[in-house]
């Protein structure tokens, strides 16, 4: 007997019941099954979780709480709503403008935690440089499709330090069409230390640039990171 359930759930795909249904201790059927459905479903989801977080390569947290003191949230939304990272959900995008070691991938790697373990929501980390040399390598390699179909199934692509080095014409390009892929199906992070009439030296081309800032800053919530650099401030304090 303990074969065909082995078989039968299998079958089944219940991997967790096909491993420990002899480890269930129940005093009915009823809380028998209830035990073994409960088990197989927290399995299922752990799974999803850790599968959600290895395709997300978010950066490394410290655990510390984050420090809010030098934040400027825009009218209307408040901590909580940013750090659970509620714009996702109408597909709205956060920009995030500040200085150098100011806490801005900090915060986004928090939110895009959160839409993970909170809401299951697939998430994708990408600095702006590393996102922009995948696309390329893609293309030159024919395989640009599959890399735009990986994008149009996230709920939050995260785009991480726009500004720190200019793009060639074809990597923005590219740049833009994940952009518009995005405009209003699914939601960006973006953090950058460049206000957005200094956009143009990353993009270097007026109208490409003004066709980028165009789809992000509609339906979107700027968030200002004021403040020395917390390394900075680290390392000052060690010395």
């Amino acid at each position: 007997m303990n074969s065909e359930i082995q078989s039968y759930a299998k079958r089944l795909k219940l991997s967790w019941i096909k491993r420990h249904f002899h480890e269930v201790d129940a005093s009915t059927n009823q809380e028998y099954l209830l035990k073994l459905f409960e088990a197989e479903i927290q399995q299922r989801e752990e799974r999803k979780t850790n599968l959600l977080l290895t395709q997300a390569t978010l950066p490394k947290v410290n655990g510390k709480p984050f420090d809010w003191s030098q934040i400027q949230i825009p009218a209307g939304m408040t901590k909580e709503n940013l750090l659970n990272g509620e714009f996702t959900g109408m597909q709205e995008n956060a920009i995030f403008y500040g200085g150098v070691g100011v806490g801005k991938t900090y915060l986004a790697t928090l939110i895009g935690l959160n839409a993970i373990h909170r809401f299951g929501k697939s998430v994708k980390f990408y600095t702006v440089a590393g996102l922009v040399n995948r696309l390329l390598e893609a293309n030159e390699k024919g395989t640009l499709g599959k890399l735009f179909k990986q994008i149009e199934k996230l709920d939050l692509l995260i785009l991480d330090e726009l500004g720190y080095i200019p793009l060639h014409k074809e990597g923005g390009e590219l740049l833009f069409q994940v952009i518009s892929m995005c405009y209003e199906a699914r939601s960006i992070i973006m953090t950058t230390n460049l206000q957005f009439g200094q956009w143009n030296h990353v993009f270097g081309d007026p109208i490409l640039t003004e066709a980028v800032i165009d789809r992000l800053i509609h339906h979107s919530h700027l968030v200002v990171f004021n403040g020395e650099s917390h390394r900075y401030k680290e390392s000052i304090l060690k010395s």
